[in-house]
């Protein structure tokens, strides 16, 4: 079952659980955090809020990922640059006591995030049809110093993947993953500077609010780029996240428009996360291959936040099929797949 939400109208009801599940293809519902925790039921929903801006760029020879979070206990900020020819990555993060300077839109489609603390400046400002990412971070974890400015084009037709999704009688997962905004800008850590262009680089932005269990493990897949032909196409697939009777969040785009999947089964060796990972649908519209070339092993541990993280950069192979019945050759697409596991 794929439930499709296509009217505007509030995500949660006045006891703070959802008022409806599925999926859309925009932001149709309108996201009120004063509704968590109202209940005598559900007081420490508050301090479950989880609120992130996530974004990562994929370009064919290295990954930038950057987000500011507000995870009800802690800000979490963080970066990281992935080279893929070295297989090396450099990365930083700062934590701030009770989301201190963490302050984020209640929507996607308009509002900006401003972040400043230990040094560190992110903004990320959002326009008609186009993101403008800005970051200066003064020490990596190699010592170098990061700067970023990018502007992410959104058209107007472009279509993403927005989710209501319970999580247990009281929590919930709201989510909007948009695929494929062409990065044009600079990016330089230390002395060396790459000029990020838009028919080599493409961003997906993860958009989350809601309210989690503590203990949480998920898989998430995604990849943006083009298609031989310079067709923009992105892919989305995840499970984990909570209740998906209603929806998935499964579907990959073409052009900016969306096609939306079921079930997937997502196939992997945990005790080898370099082997391939397998990608099949319920419905014979998707079988790719993700052959990995590098895992980016997280393990953090701070107490009552931690995780445990691979995520699995490679390329997909395989084929998908459109809403029309049109046959689609995967070759070669670079991006990645991941098995999270945390406490947060």
């Amino acid at each position: 079952m794929q439930n499709e939400i296509t009217t505007p109208g509030p995500l949660l009801d006045e006891n703070g659980e959802l008022a409806r599940r599925g999926f859309a293809r925009r932001p149709l519902m309108h996201y009120n955090p004063a509704c968590v925790g109202l209940t005598p039921l559900a007081p420490l929903n508050r301090l479950r809020l989880k609120e992130w801006d996530y974004y990562g760029i994929t370009a064919p020879d290295w990954f930038f990922g950057v987000a500011v979070s507000h995870a009800g206990l802690a800000g979490v900020v963080f970066v990281y640059f992935v080279d893929f020819t070295a297989l090396t990555t450099d990365e930083a993060t700062v934590l701030t006591p009770l989301g201190r300077g963490c302050r984020l839109p209640h929507t996607s489609t308009e509002g900006d995030v401003e972040f400043g603390r230990a040094g560190v400046e992110i903004s990320f400002r959002r326009h008609p049809t186009e993101r403008h990412l800005k970051i200066d971070w003064p020490k990596l974890g190699s010592g170098k110093r990061l700067t970023l400015d990018v502007v992410l084009a959104q058209p107007e037709h472009f279509e993403s993947i927005v989710m209501a999704t319970p999580i247990g009688p009281r929590r919930f997962y709201h989510n909007e993953k948009i695929n494929c905004l062409a990065a044009t800008g600079r990016l330089r850590i230390g002395d060396r500077e790459i000029i990020v262009k838009p028919e080599e680089a493409a961003a997906t932005l993860d958009w989350g609010r809601g309210v989690w269990a503590y203990d949480t493990f998920w898989n998430w897949a995604n990849a943006s780029g083009r298609l031989p032909d310079g067709t923009p196409f992105g892919l989305n697939l995840g499970c984990g996240f909570g209740d998906l009777s209603a929806a998935t969040e499964n579907c990959f785009f073409l052009d900016g428009k969306m096609h939306k999947l079921g079930w997937v089964d997502i196939a992997y060796n945990p005790s080898d996360y370099l082997r391939p990972w397998r990608f099949v649908d319920d419905a014979g519209r998707l079988d790719l291959t993700l052959t990995p070339f590098y895992d980016r092993h997280d393990a953090t541990n701070l107490g009552v936040i931690s995780s445990v993280a691979h995520q699995m950069f490679g390329r997909y192979n395989g084929r998908v099929v459109t809403d029309d019945g049109v046959e689609i050759q995967v070759r070669d697409l670079v991006g990645w797949a991941e098995e999270v596991r945390s406490r947060w």
